[in-house]
């Protein structure tokens, strides 16, 4: 059995549900080290712009230990959010075959990727480079960064634009894994027929016309998430029947609020936690991402939304596109920050609502192809190409994206 410690910043609604996944395989003991409470906790999200505490289960099913935070300014929106001087010696204690980092650009997690020595370290993240940068600068912090995965024996890709960001930083091809982003799919399926009814209930509840098709935004209003650019673009598109609802919260509210004023099909509703997003996501017709900016990973709402059948429309700047989505089969991708683009797109997918529905079919039958099992299996091609597991069953799955 291999032992197996993942260090992550704090529990997250996606990951702990893949953590009790691998707990209840017999072939690996895991434990999870956590370096700060947020989410278990009520904390204010700076992005949210309010305090947040998720209302699903986030700690069971799994070992776990918290590393404490010494720093006076918990969070991860910031180097020095996370320091945990505790946190070698804690790994260590545990004795693992492997250790699995979530995250490095933190001050605990420099100080431990230039002191381990005892065992092999491996990395998983979401980066991509489809955003690019320029200038000096920017030449740096990439040889930074390349210097960085040079401290990994392996790297877990999620997707084809993360997997070029690995490659773009001189991470060899033999110390890439496949391990696909993915959500507790199995809660969001389940869970389809009885949403459904929930957001019946709750369309009307907000006001939408019965006979309105949906579209929905779901998230942070905030600047890279570009909601301002859908509003923009959905007001020219001049759709027939069709009504916006903004489900979030952020620093962008007033603004959208006071170009949405006089329109009355255009609708606004707060947070919404972890329990209520499959309803949220039964609400639509069509979910769109149109991200435009640095900062934009995967963008795993559009997980969320193919698990209850629904077409999706994301920009070219979102990670997940080139994996997610295919155009005229479940969705759009559309040129990222172009507003124009982005209403042609709204005119193509309303201008067959049965074609609509069938774009919806598609999307779920292809996210089982991107559930825990598949991000699990790459996992264990990494630790049995580290020498720490016997998953020879998994080789023939080592390139999937």
């Amino acid at each position: 059995m291999s032992k197996l410690a993942i260090i992550t910043s704090h529990p997250i609604q996606y990951y702990a549900p893949w953590f009790r996944h691998l707990a209840a395989d017999t072939s690996l003991e895991l434990r999870v080290f956590y370096l700060w409470d947020f989410g278990i906790t009520q904390q204010i999200d700076t992005d949210f712009q309010q305090s947040i505490q998720w209302d699903i289960p986030l700690l069971t099913g799994y070992d776990y230990e918290f590393v404490t935070n010494v720093s006076p300014r918990p969070g991860t929106h910031h180097f020095w959010g996370l320091e945990n001087p505790s946190l070698i010696q804690q790994v260590s204690d545990y004795c693992p075959d492997a250790v699995l980092l979530m995250n490095y650009n933190y001050a605990s997690l420099y100080h431990l990727l230039w002191h381990w020595k005892q065992t092999p370290l491996l990395f998983r993240g979401d980066s991509h480079h489809l955003f690019p940068g320029s200038g000096l600068k920017e030449w740096l912090r990439r040889r930074w960064i390349s210097l960085i995965y040079q401290r990994f024996a392996g790297c877990l890709y999620v997707g084809q634009g993360n997997y070029g960001y690995f490659r773009d930083h001189g991470v060899p091809d033999n110390r890439l894994f496949f391990s696909p982003h993915a959500i507790d799919n199995d809660r969001f399926l389940t869970q389809a027929e009885s949403a459904a009814q929930q957001a019946a209930i709750w369309k009307a509840e907000l006001g939408i016309p019965e006979d309105h098709a949906v579209v929905l935004f779901a998230g942070k209003l905030i600047t890279k998430k570009r909601p301002l650019d859908l509003l923009r673009a959905f007001l020219q598109a001049n759709l027939s029947q069709v009504s916006l609802l903004f489900v979030g919260s952020g620093v962008l509210e007033s603004d959208l609020k006071n170009l949405a004023a006089n329109h009355p099909h255009v609708y606004f509703t707060p947070f919404q936690n972890q329990s209520l997003m499959p309803r949220t996501y039964a609400i639509a017709d069509l979910v769109v991402l149109p991200s435009y900016g640095a900062g934009e990973t995967w963008g795993l709402a559009i997980n969320e939304a193919m698990c209850l059948a629904k077409p999706v429309l994301v920009s070219s700047h979102v990670g997940c596109a080139a994996d997610l989505v295919k155009p005229h089969h479940n969705g759009l991708i559309f040129p990222a920050g172009d507003v124009s683009a982005l209403v042609e797109s709204l005119q193509i997918a309303f201008a067959d609502r049965q074609r609509l529905q069938q774009w919806g079919m598609a999307s779920r039958q292809m996210i089982h192809h991107y559930s825990y099992t598949q991000t699990t299996q790459g996992l264990k091609v990494a630790l049995n190409h580290l020498g720490v597991g016997d998953f020879t069953e998994y080789n023939l799955l080592r390139h999937m994206a």
